[in-house]
């Protein structure tokens, strides 16, 4: 919710807040951002508030927004405001909603500048995955988009390197090289990981090296791992 006011993407009509919520610094934070941008506050009753939420287990607090704005392909491939080149994240058919919120909230922290979706067989920005995500959606412009290998296609064409992550990488995440230019990582859905075409449009595929007996992680964990180690070698 303060991420919604702060990053002032989208018109918010009002804010519930529920009665019967104890004091605390985020909802001061709320009210004053909601005061700054002339948004209406609401107390309601937490079974009139749970009644209206779109999540399980809300926390007492729901906004009533626009949907969040798409952008076009060519909107993250703008270099950033200190010239800084395009980090993006794709998603390749990811549809646990959880792990796409979890995900988010991990890439934006790591510095990713724009999120690729496809437009189908896929989850989108649910409350669910808004919820997972902490606030992060407010601050990543979101592309859908027809097919991931055609999209792949038009990023290298703009000079941007794309790097699958997939348990048959040919080299490790730990040796990946990645230049100060624009790059795009590729994470695919649960389970079968990276689609056949799109793992072979990319410019290089690379594995988390696994230590323990289990042979893989979620989508969301190793999509943080890859996430972080891609902006360290960035640097």
């Amino acid at each position: 919710m303060r991420e919604l006011l702060l990053a002032n993407r989208r018109d918010t009509r009002e804010i519930w807040m529920a009665a019967d919520l104890d004091p605390a610094p985020v909802l001061s934070d709320i009210r004053e951002l909601a005061a700054e941008a002339r948004v209406v506050i609401k107390e309601v009753g937490r079974n009139k508030l749970d009644a209206a939420a779109r999540t399980d287990a809300p926390q007492g607090v729901i906004a009533f927004a626009r949907p969040l704005p798409d952008v076009d392909l060519e909107y993250l491939l703008r270099p950033g405001p200190g010239g800084e080149q395009p980090f993006l994240l794709l998603s390749d058919g990811i549809t646990d909603p959880g792990n796409l919120g979890a995900l988010l909230r991990s890439a934006e922290c790591a510095g990713v500048t724009g999120v690729v979706l496809p437009r189908h067989r896929a989850v989108h920005i649910t409350p669910t995955v808004a919820k997972a995500a902490a606030g992060s959606v407010e601050h990543l412009p979101m592309a859908l988009v027809g097919g991931m290998p055609k999209t792949i296609q038009e990023l290298q064409k703009a000079g941007v390197t794309v790097i699958g992550l997939d348990e048959r990488g040919d080299r490790t995440l730990w040796d990946l090289t990645v230049g100060s230019g624009p790059v795009a990582l590729v994470l695919g859905a649960e389970g079968p990981g990276l689609a056949r075409l799109v793992r072979e449009r990319c410019d290089e595929v690379v594995s988390i090296p696994m230590r323990g007996r289990l042979s893989s992680l979620n989508v969301a964990t190793a999509g943080a791992l890859a996430c972080f180690e891609v902006a360290r070698s960035r640097r």
